[in-house]
């Protein structure tokens, strides 16, 4: 008889979780405490982003998570585009970074453009003052809003995996879990609840080095008569946010001049990037607050800093911006990707993920489940 197993949260770590556990025979049920999805997991730019990630464990999971992505979406019928990735550079010492970070690359498909290849990869590109950029084929971009529904859809039909939406369990005693007066048993229990981690095991999530990240976004209207963009798009200061680009020697340099430069950027966590979705809308990002409590209210201060920062890589057909919001993560404090803990016999937490949910979760999840992680 085959094993069975909940999982408590349908964002892309539970979903990670469900599909991990089912394809290897579970009987398992999700149960999220929304009507869908509307958390961190659909509020990003819906990059699934290998380049962010150091050589070794993390760039391999990544590549994983990319892999389950890819099949996971072409059977759930939704839209995902392969573009790889651009990161522009305007001063001699981001190229110097970029052309460091491609000598050291063993094993990454990524290549050195010239300012002309560059403008011929995307009419996108601002090319004034341009020096040339880097391209990464690796990156790929999915609309989160149609992806993550997507992946519930499909486990549910493919797989018979039980949905329980607009349900919040507020105690765990295993096998059980409950809600109200409702509950459910399993072999397994997987908590999966992402910013939430407040109500379910507060003793361990409060003892665990967590925080919370607010980043605020915008998203502009779909291009005319059907323009591309491309790639993903990505300014200078993505150099220094990203882990994978540390392997450059010349990295801390650019960040001491960064820090001069744009010491309010930095002081609000932003670097900017922009993607494109299927319907021809580019999402635009984005910045970066720290804390277990947030002012609900995005700045307007900060969305301009994003966009003002956009005009110098980036220029489109129609800058027109047609929705605003901010997001919620948790996030490790001590420069780990994840955490994995068993609270007790039976019961998996899995969070921490930060901003490479979208990156990461299935590679991740797969590891869990497989018996095959080991803390990075």
């Amino acid at each position: 008889m085959s094993k069975s197993a909940i999982v408590i949260g349908a964002g892309i770590v539970g979903l990670a979780t469900a599909r991990a556990l089912v394809s290897r025979g579970y009987q398992v049920t999700v149960i999220e405490r929304s009507s869908k999805a509307v958390g961190a997991s659909i509020r990003n730019f819906g990059m699934v982003w290998p380049i962010g990630q150091p050589e070794g464990t993390l760039y391999n999971r990544a590549l994983k998570a990319k892999s389950i992505w890819k099949e996971t979406l072409t059977e759930a019928k939704c839209w995902f585009y392969e573009g790889g990735s651009l990161h522009m550079a305007y001063q001699n010492d981001e190229l110097e970074v970029i052309k460091q970070f491609v000598e050291v690359s063993a094993y990454r498909p990524v290549k050195v453009l010239s300012a002309a290849e560059t403008l011929e990869m995307s009419p996108a590109v601002n090319g004034n003052g341009l020096l040339g950029s880097l391209y990464s084929a690796d990156e790929m971009i999915v609309d989160p809003r149609e992806a993550i529904a997507g992946v519930a859809r499909y486990l549910q039909d493919k797989w018979s995996v039980t949905f329980h939406w607009d349900t919040a369990i507020s105690q765990i005693n295993y096998p059980h879990v409950s809600s109200g007066s409702k509950s459910w048993s399993a072999d397994e229990i997987f908590v999966c609840s992402g910013q939430d981690f407040e109500t379910l095991y507060p003793a361990e999530f409060a003892a665990a080095p967590l925080t919370k990240c607010k980043l605020q976004m915008l998203r502009l209207e779909a291009q005319p008569n059907d323009w591309k963009i491309g790639p993903a798009l990505c300014g200078g200061l993505s150099l220094i946010h990203y882990d994978g680009f540390k392997a450059a020697p010349s990295l801390a340099g650019l960040k001491a001049r960064y820090q001069e430069e744009y010491s309010e950027y930095l002081k609000w966590g932003i670097h900017v990037m922009a993607s494109q979705n299927g319907l021809g809308e580019i999402t635009v990002g984005d910045s970066h607050e720290y804390a277990l409590t947030f002012d609900p209210f995005d700045r307007e201060f900060i969305n301009k800093m994003i966009l003002d920062y956009l005009g110098t890589f980036a220029q489109f057909k129609s800058p027109k911006v047609s929705q605003t919001w901010n997001g919620i993560y948790p996030k490790m404090k001590n420069g780990k990707t994840e955490i994995v803990l068993k609270p007790e016999q039976g019961v998996t937490i899995i969070n921490g993920l930060g901003g490479a949910g979208m990156s990461l979760s299935f590679g991740l999840c797969d590891e869990v489940i497989g018996g095959t992680y080991s803390e990075t």
